[in-house]
């Protein structure tokens, strides 16, 4: 499968997320988001990894395929993808309603493809499910570090460096290998504005769209609800410290 010279052959997994700033609210029935007047982004853990691979492509030459699975709303991700340096890219046609089908689409394309390196983020920061890449990589049966943030590469050898509790651990593998980074991968200061010519060799630069290979979903939303909101705040006079006992076993059930 892979060539092990020099030359990478990176995939850069990528999510089309809500931006962090955004108002999130859901369709009446309560059962999907509501895209209406939401900022969608590249994942931010997704462009650490996508940064990673440019200065891998820097140091050893290769290619960088970017790749997600959505409908036709998240190509603009992806040409951002394409902007910062991403060279082909290729959207999977299907609502990434749950991990494994998400990961069950990509496992298939990396089957039928040569790569070296395959680099998620550890999660998407609309779900924070952790799964994806994990699943990737069993069904590979690849070599995997998530939250990885340390990654170099000596000829068909990488070494990670993942946070784990307490620490770090350093993992050495042989590739092909699938890791989950974030932060720390590459610093902020470090991440890719697209430019001007970024910008315009997107447009030219290619997308293939691929049809789903898989067609039935392994979860289902059933529906979703916002928290409630906060209370009104109750001042309590610094001195009335019996009124503020009461207040706390009687109305906040906290003693």
């Amino acid at each position: 499968m892979p060539n092990h010279n020099p030359i990478m052959n990176i995939l850069v997994c990528i999510s089309h997320v809500p931006d962090t700033t955004a108002k999130i609210n859901f369709t009446g029935d309560g059962k999907a988001l509501d895209p209406n007047g939401v900022q969608f982004v590249i994942n931010p853990y997704d462009e650490f990894g996508l940064t990673k691979a440019l200065h891998l492509k820097e140091a050893h030459g290769g290619t960088i395929t970017v790749i997600n699975v959505g409908l036709a709303a998240t190509e603009p991700t992806l040409r951002k993808a394409l902007a910062i340096g991403g060279d082909k890219a290729v959207r999977i046609n299907a609502n990434p309603e749950d991990a494994i089908t998400v990961a069950k689409e990509l496992k298939n394309h990396i089957e039928a493809n040569s790569y070296d390196l395959i680099i998620c983020g550890q999660e998407s920061i609309d779900y924070n499910g952790q799964q994806v890449p994990a699943m990737i990589a069993a069904m590979l049966k690849l070599p995997f570090a998530n939250a990885c943030v340390g990654l170099t590469i000596n000829s068909d050898t990488a070494l990670a460096t993942s946070e784990i509790d307490g620490g770090h651990a350093t993992f050495q593998a042989k590739l092909p290998m699938i890791v989950g980074g974030k932060k720390g991968l590459v610093e902020e200061k470090d991440l890719r504005i697209p430019n001007m010519r970024g910008i315009m060799s997107a447009r030219t630069k290619p997308l293939e769209l691929v049809e789903p290979s898989v067609n039935d979903g392994a979860t289902k939303a059933l529906h979703f609800e916002k928290p409630a909101p906060k209370a009104a705040v109750k001042m309590v006079d610094a001195g009335n410290v019996d009124e503020l006992v009461r207040l706390l076993h009687e109305e906040a059930k906290a003693i």
